[in-house]
């Protein structure tokens, strides 16, 4: 920022202070680098941020702006798709306080709600009355009321209940000017000089408003000045909805609701290819579907394609009813008049195979910003629409021109509303490909106008299309846009460069300040070519990551703990962008700024699986603090000191090690006993002072296993046992009991002779150079046992984890690493795997519990769910994050996000389980988690097969064991070198 500009910001920002008496008023770079991008391909830096508590803090800000002329825009959730929600100026973040539902009338079907209001939040209070608010974008998690309206948001359900703009009522609104509005069809509560102004512009082109707008479900480009014709009743709330915040601020809205069916039921049509669906769909509308959606067979992966009927292309109609059984009728003869055009169907009657299958459609936005070979695809061109039924003809143009620009795209979406999602591989970093991107749009432009269609159908034009509204609507038609906005906002300080006098759509491309060549960087990023800005890039923006339910998922606890947008994946992505950009935040990886955000990122790696795109966030972390803490020799740049945690902590599989040598485990256990020789300890180490020292058991379990007869006797079939840290020195009760199951399971367990370790505590701290050197050694270990191809068994899913990502991702030379990726196995997958016809003994009892993050992230527990159920052990296990995470819940500072995170999911599932219920977590975290939260004994799921194996009769476990012991000639005769 210039010194002008500096000093102008610093005026703003003291005159903001001064106004504004509810809301938060930040100018810091961390506040502005959150906002710079929305989920668009396009980045403005503004001056500083505003959440405004009230209208009056609305109305303030709007005069201080307006007194030294300065640009206001107003944001949602920051999930606009054409970058309408990025700006110069102010901007004004509704998503803290302004999220109430003033009024919700069943009897009259409306809601009164404030613009920060999340969509998800009004479906829930509605459906309590059986009601909903029907546009339902795929972001209906974290999207808000303000955002939808500003962009006239349709989602699935439009061929049913339409747009958002066929959804509002009455809208209250402040213009840059400071009159307030009150906007309904008749337009009493519009200032005299706005009305008397439009009614002018109206009368004066009533042939061109009458005849200048396609007819098409979708067509949300441009002003939607056609609402203001006395025909139409001169509707002002349709007129203002889909202006992109370019005309006014929004306080308050009125939106209609609707009635939801009594039942559903999802019909999953299948078809040759994209472009059968696509022209079957229109056919489809006279059947009062709820939703029609098209994706084709590029956009789902293996495991969902293996639920669908068979086809290259699917479309997934949602039908209604009464009730079941009039909802399977109906969906029964929609299928039967589409069957003459499928592949197959299938009828998806249960609720929980609906949301499976949704959860496809709505990642969509994520996932198609990767080809199937990896390279990045971008928005822009993410919604044209045209009349349904030309959509199977425009698709066939549309693919025709990607071959002609030597582009690929993935398209899908609203089939039925002639709606088209896609994402191009477009080269946004270099001059040529920029060019390619300007020619390309322009040509599209041309295509969807042919076919009669709208540049926007669902998203807005934003900075991506308003600069082609001409070719649309025509120079005349857009003359009248101008005019309507003058009348608005005479001094054009509502969000410049958008819709009218449009800034350039190559302009202010969000990759254009980014380095052009690879930065040093210690981990392989092997999915982004080694490149730590294409693993950054990853972020788009749609912000699943801000859902503040986790349901199945985990990510992002830490924003499920604070609400603040610097504590989810998408913010701190954003600001390591704008530390690669240095712009902003110009420290680079001594930036004060990201090492902030990152502090309460507690590295449960959930945003690997459950993002779209796979951002990683963990891994970022702990690339940045290896580079804030040690520096750059070559710069001179010096590094920060580490905290003391990262020693007491990072460092503790050596000081358990030392421990257990030195025989003081004893004397360390009394001490943890006495209050103050506790508190002492816990200061010195940087941990929190609310959080007991775990009670370390005398014998670790390699020394039990030492002193174990027969342990090296030849029968069965081998498996390394894995001896990590945690197993090992805080519960190898663990491991004596996966010994004992694998041993009934005819297995042999054999143990690595000297120390191993995944390096994760290294890894978790940001001490690279620490955890390369001990994942060598490990290697150095666990090669023999790799050269003679044996299964390496990890009961703590963390260090499984780490040794199938981290290891090999840190240690790309060495070929080892992911030998020993590929060998690792947990427990339940070992026996799923050596023993497959092992009976485990029947527990019959039901569970709660929780699943261990990085297992959920990296390994998934398909093979914990399938060994549960065979032995009888009923129920599911919290979803979200125990909060622990290994080091993190113990540093201090973190506790209240410790906790707050176990609150989300896991104790309230313990605190409502019923007597009986046996408590289970294979990570030693989310056991400590629920012993000192709760006071909740929880246990490793080998010690419950294994006190089964105790309890099981004796006929019923020689049967077992006879049945499984497996032929000792399938592995190495007697122990082999990796044993001990």
């Amino acid at each position: 920022m210039g010194d002008a500009r500096r000093a102008d910001a610093q005026e703003l920002e003291r005159a903001l202070r001064a106004a504004v008496r509810g809301g938060e008023v930040e100018f810091g770079a961390q506040d502005r680098a959150l906002m710079t991008m929305d989920a668009s391909n396009y980045r403005r830096v503004p001056l500083g941020v505003v959440a405004p508590k009230d209208d009056d803090d609305v109305a303030a800000v709007l005069a201080v702006c307006r007194e030294q002329g300065v640009p206001v825009v107003a944001r949602g959730a920051g999930t606009s798709i054409a970058g309408q929600a990025t700006g110069l100026g102010v901007v004004l973040d509704f998503t803290r306080h302004q999220r109430t539902i003033e009024h919700l009338d069943p009897e009259a079907r409306t809601a009164v709600v404030r613009p920060g209001v999340i969509l998800d939040d009004l479906r829930g209070a509605a459906g309590a009355h059986g009601l909903t608010f029907g546009p339902d974008p795929s972001t209906h998690a974290r999207c808000t009321l303000g955002g939808m309206i500003g962009n006239n948001s349709c989602g699935s359900h439009s061929v049913a209940w339409g747009t958002t703009a066929d959804n509002v009522h009455e809208l209250e609104v402040l213009t840059y000017g400071g009159e307030r509005a009150r906007l309904a069809r008749g337009g009493s509560g519009v200032p005299e000089r706005l009305r008397a102004g439009a009614s002018s512009l109206v009368q004066g082109e009533l042939a061109r408003l009458r005849t200048g707008f396609p007819e098409l479900p979708r067509r949300i480009s441009g002003y939607a000045l056609d609402e203001l014709l006395p025909e139409k009743g001169e509707d002002w709330a349709r007129a203002f909805t889909g202006s992109e915040g370019t005309l006014g601020v929004l306080t308050r809205a009125t939106v209609k609701l609707v009635p939801t069916p009594g039942a559903r039921v999802l019909a999953v049509l299948g078809y040759a290819d994209e472009s059968a669906a696509a022209e079957a769909a229109a056919g489809l509308l006279p059947y009062g579907p709820l939703t029609v959606e098209g994706m084709a067979n590029d956009l789902v992966g293996d495991a969902a394609r293996a639920s669908l009927p068979r086809g290259g292309a699917w479309l997934f109609v949602e039908v209604g009813g009464d009730d079941a059984a009039q909802a399977r009728a109906n969906a029964e003869a929609l299928c039967r008049a589409a069957r003459e055009g499928t592949t197959d169907h299938t009828l998806v009657t249960e609720p929980a195979g609906q949301r499976a299958l949704w959860r496809v459609r709505e990642d969509a936005s994520g996932t198609a910003t990767r080809m199937p070979d990896g390279a990045e695809a971008w928005p822009g061109w993410e919604d044209c629409a045209v009349p349904p039924a030309r959509l199977g003809a425009y698709l066939r143009d549309f693919r025709e021109l990607l071959r002609e620009y030597g582009l690929r795209g993935l398209p899908y979406g609203h089939f039925g509303d002639g709606c088209i999602h896609v994402r191009i591989d477009f080269d946004l970093l270099g001059e040529a490909g920029i060019a390619t991107f300007r020619d390309f749009s322009t040509a599209l432009a041309d295509v969807v106008v042919a076919h009669g269609g709208s540049l926007s159908g669902e998203h807005g034009d934003g900075l991506a299309r308003a600069e082609l509204l001409t070719r649309m609507y025509g120079e005349e038609m857009v003359g009248l846009f101008g005019r309507f906005k003058d009348l608005w906002d005479p001094a054009d300080g509502l969000n410049p460069g958008v819709l009218v006098r449009p800034d350039p759509l190559d302009a202010n491309l969000r990759f254009a300040p980014l380095p052009r060549k690879p930065v040093d960087v210690e981990f392989g990023y092997p999915h982004d070519g080694g490149d730590f800005s294409a693993a950054v890039r990853r972020c788009v923006g749609v912000a699943k990551c801000r859902n503040e339910s986790a349901g199945a998922s985990v990510m992002c606890p830490s924003f499920r703990a604070t609400g603040e947008e610097k504590h989810s994946t998408r913010g701190r992505a954003r600001l390591l962008h704008e530390m690669l950009a240095g712009e902003v935040v110009t420290d680079g990886w001594q930036s004060e700024e990201v090492h902030d955000a990152l502090d309460l990122c507690l590295s449960c790696k959930g945003c690997r699986s459950d993002c779209p795109v796979g951002v990683d966030m963990a891994t970022y972390k702990a690339e940045f603090m290896h580079h804030y803490y040690e520096g750059d020799a070559a710069s001179g740049t010096p590094g920060k000191r580490r905290p003391m945690a990262h020693y007491s902590m990072g460092w503790l599989p050596r000081w358990l090690r030392l421990a257990a040598a030195t025989r003081t485990v004893p004397l360390l256990n009394a001490g943890a006993k006495v209050p103050p020789l506790a508190a002492l300890a816990k200061r010195l180490g940087g941990l929190a002072p609310e959080r007991d020292i775990p009670a370390l058991p005398r014998t670790p379990f390699t020394h039990w296993w030492r002193k174990q007869p027969g342990r090296a006797a030849d029968g069965g079939k081998p498996v390394v046992l894995w001896p990590d840290t945690f197993t090992n020195y805080l519960s190898p009760e663990a491991g004596s009991a996966a010994v004992q199951v694998f041993q009934d399971a005819g297995l042999r367990p054999v143990v690595p002779p000297k120390q191993v370790c995944c390096g994760l505590t290294y890894v978790s701290t940001g001490q690279l150079d620490r955890a390369r050197a001990v994942m060598r050694r490990t290697l150095d270990v666990m090669e023999p046992a790799l050269d003679a191809g044996l299964p390496v068994a990890v009961l703590e899913p963390p260090c499984a984890a780490a040794l199938q990502t981290d290891v090999p991702e840190l240690l790309g030379d060495d070929p080892r690493a992911k030998r020993l990726a590929e060998a690792v196995r947990t427990f339940a997958q070992t026996l799923e795997e050596q023993a497959p016809d092992w009976e485990p003994p029947r527990i019959d009892r039901p569970v709660a519990g929780q699943t261990h993050c990085h297992q959920h992230a990296v390994i998934g527990d398909a093979a914990e769910r399938r060994l549960r159920d065979r032995a009888g052990l009923v129920g599911d296990l919290s979803g979200g994050c125990c909060g622990l995470a290994g080091n993190f819940g113990f540093e201090k500072g973190h506790y209240e996000v410790s906790a707050a995170c176990a609150e989300d999911q896991l104790l309230p599932a313990l605190r409502a389980a019923e007597p009986g219920t046996e408590i289970l977590a294979d990570g030693y975290s989310c056991r400590t988690q629920m012993d000192q939260m709760g006071g909740f004994r929880s246990r490793h799921l080998a010690e419950v097969l294994a006190e089964g194996l105790t309890a099981r009769p004796a006929s019923a476990a020689a049967d077992a064991s006879s049945d499984s012991s497996a032929d000792p000639a399938a592995g190495p005769a007697g122990e082999p070198a990796a044993g001990e």
